[in-house]
Order: C-alpha cells, then sequence, then structure tokens
C-alpha cells in the first residue's frame, strides 16, 4: 500500500445506521481500500481531518452475484472501517446538511 492517505480512505460511508453510529458512539464510517491495516486507516484519518484517533474497526464485505438479463456477474468485495475518535475530539462534519 503506497503512502497516499487518499488511497487508503475511498468515501464516507452515509447512512442511517453510520450517522447514527456518528451520534451515539462518536465513531465515523468510511469505505476503505481492501488491502489497508488498520494502522494506516488511523494515520490517514489523523492526517486528512486532524483529528485523534483513538480505535479502528475493520468489517470486509464480499461481493454479491448479481444477473441483469443474460449477463451476470459479482460485484466487488470492499472493507468498511468503524473509526472511533479520541472522547476530546470534535466530531468530523461530512454530513452536516442531510
Amino acid at each position: 500500500m503506497g503512502t497516499n492517505v487518499y488511497q487508503v480512505i475511498r468515501r464516507p460511508i452515509i447512512t442511517e445506521k453510520g450517522l447514527g453510529v456518528k451520534e451515539t458512539q462518536h465513531t465515523v464510517v468510511f469505505e476503505v481500500a481492501t488491502d489497508a491495516t488498520k494502522t494506516q486507516i488511523k494515520e490517514a484519518v489523523q492526517r486528512i481531518f486532524k483529528v485523534k484517533v483513538s480505535d479502528v474497526r475493520t468489517a470486509i464485505f464480499h461481493g454479491k452475484f448479481r444477473r441483469r438479463g443474460k449477463s451476470e456477474g459479482h460485484r466487488k468485495d470492499w472493507k468498511k472501517a468503524y473509526v472511533k475518535l479520541a472522547p476530546n475530539e470534535k466530531m468530523i462534519e461530512y454530513a452536516e446538511n442531510l
């Protein structure tokens, strides 16, 4: 994995569950590179958003089988990271206007 933090963090996941965890557990959710480690994810979030991270949890999701008419295939596998911020840190505001 390269040193580019924008290759580690792909995008924030803005769902009802993701916003609920953000409010209750002081945690933000990101889609990350599948080969990214927890340490790389922690460093990338700290560098991009200028906050302190206390904990990182990850989950790998396997691509589903999909068929449309005659053509069929699989979606890509992807990885989700739950990043818990330090207790005294201000929350990252990427989904304020929803």
